[in-house]
């Protein structure tokens, strides 16, 4: 069995990581105090001895106490490890600088701690995934301090991020900007999986698909949540091609910068009561909606760009043949969407389980240079700010210095043309990379 450990940072990430927690408890067959009431051995063949009472591998953070007893006086008040909850008492007061120099500075030890007792409880640790946003104080500034902490320590394992990242519709916080570029100046540097997510398209998706007229953050986190629990699903049940972290991120990251994926999930419709009974789900359906730019949980249409690679994890019963034959057709179709010089550029894993109340799912992960256009806006808005010193003195009285914004703006701008680089390379291309192959060394 591999573990994961799981991190929640800020409220965003401890909001979207306790309703993470509610999906998996669900599908393992546990009520709200971690106690087993499945009836499936398959529920609990991966997740320990079945006579206990079970505990997340979860560590939960923030530099404000607020979010922590939320969380305490929820339903899930008996599952999580006391000790397991990290909180400061101040606040960042959604300032980056406040996050990952001073006050999350501060914290970090005491974090790391607990990541490492948690670390050495496990078996064999596949790696962490952190749950954060990058518009705040606490999950960007001390999520991306924590990412590179943990990344010093454990250079080996891999580190999954799932970002909430500002859009210009949903804005919570004026100084977005800032938080967003800095923190993806790190998360260049030190994920190797980030999932981009962001509350535009999630509202689109609750408005449009689920016709929900005003919802709420519990049902975009329960949207995240239901991804989050697509792509573990391979670890935590049988399956006929499994997957896991490692091998996404293998097979998804064709450059090492270029670590930046969107996240769908189909069928949306499955995911409000009652709606099943209406329709008859068949692989084919299925992997046109998980192709589906509506499905998508960010905000930036891949029909603009091109996918340099994708993953589809499909769970039910369903014949491992007929999802290939689906998958290739799909691609066949629309090979625009994909570049040409990655050949079957779609990985695919198949787990037996199907999600509770379904016959089968799918999870949609891809790399798209088209997420260049979410990089684009944060960076306008941060040069529109910038270019005036708007907000500046709270970060540099903090202690940060202006040259770190310059760095991190031109670094973001670097990805967004290493991203158009490869959006507008062709196969053709080859020849002038072998041109400059054959130039003996020395030579110009």
């Amino acid at each position: 069995m591999r573990e994961i450990v799981h991190i929640s940072t800020g409220q965003c990430g401890n909001q979207v990581g306790a309703a993470f927690w509610n999906t998996i408890v669900t599908e393992h067959g546990l009520d709200n105090n971690g106690i087993s009431q499945g009836s499936s051995d398959i529920q609990l063949e991966r997740i320990g001895a079945s006579n206990r009472k079970y505990v997340p591998r979860a560590v939960l953070v923030d530099l404000e106490p607020g979010t922590m007893d939320a969380v305490r006086s929820g339903p899930f008040q008996n599952m999580f490890r006391p000790d397991n909850f990290v909180f400061g008492q101040s606040g960042a007061g959604n300032n980056w600088a406040k996050g990952h120099y001073t006050e999350g500075a501060e914290l970090v030890d005491q974090v790391l701690d607990v990541v490492r007792r948690e670390v050495e409880g496990c078996d064999c640790l596949q790696g962490f995934q952190l749950t954060h946003s990058l518009g705040g104080g606490t999950g960007a500034g001390m999520g991306t301090l924590l990412m590179s902490k943990i990344r010093e320590e454990y250079p080996d394992r891999i580190m999954a991020t799932y970002s909430i990242i500002p859009s210009p519709k949903v804005s919570d916080t004026v100084v977005e900007p800032y938080n967003a570029t800095l923190s993806l100046h790190q998360l260049v540097e030190n994920a190797d999986e980030t999932f981009c997510i962001d509350n535009e398209a999630l509202y689109d998706i609750c408005q449009r698909t689920l016709k929900l007229p005003q919802p709420s953050y519990g049902d975009l986190n329960h949207l995240v949540s239901t991804a989050m629990s697509g792509i573990s699903t391979s670890l935590r049940f049988p399956g006929q091609l499994n997957s896991d972290l490692r091998k996404l991120a293998v097979n998804m990251v064709p450059f090492p910068r270029l670590h930046f994926f969107m996240v769908g999930y189909a069928p949306l419709t499955s995911i409000l009561p009652g709606a099943n009974a209406f329709r008859n789900l068949t692989a084919q359906a299925l992997t046109q909606q998980m192709f589906d730019h509506r499905n998508m949980m960010a905000a930036s249409d891949f029909r603009n760009g091109r996918f340099l690679t994708c993953s589809a994890m499909f769970r039910g019963k369903i014949s491992m043949k007929e999802v290939e034959d689906q998958v290739r057709v799909l691609q066949d179709r629309n090979s625009t969407y994909f570049v040409d010089w990655i050949p079957n550029n779609i990985q695919t894993a198949l787990c037996s389980e199907p999600p509770l109340g379904q016959t089968m799912s799918g999870t949609f992960v891809g790399n798209s240079t088209a997420l260049q256009e979410i990089l684009r806006r944060v960076g306008d808005q941060f040069i529109a700010m910038f270019r005036r010193k708007a907000f500046l003195h709270w970060y540099t009285g903090e202690g940060m210095d202006e040259m770190e914004f310059t760095e991190a703006e031109s670094n973001m701008n670097d990805l967004i043309s290493e991203y158009q680089q490869y959006q507008d390379a062709t196969i053709e291309d080859d020849e002038d990379f072998e041109a400059e192959e054959d130039t003996p060394l020395g030579e110009p």
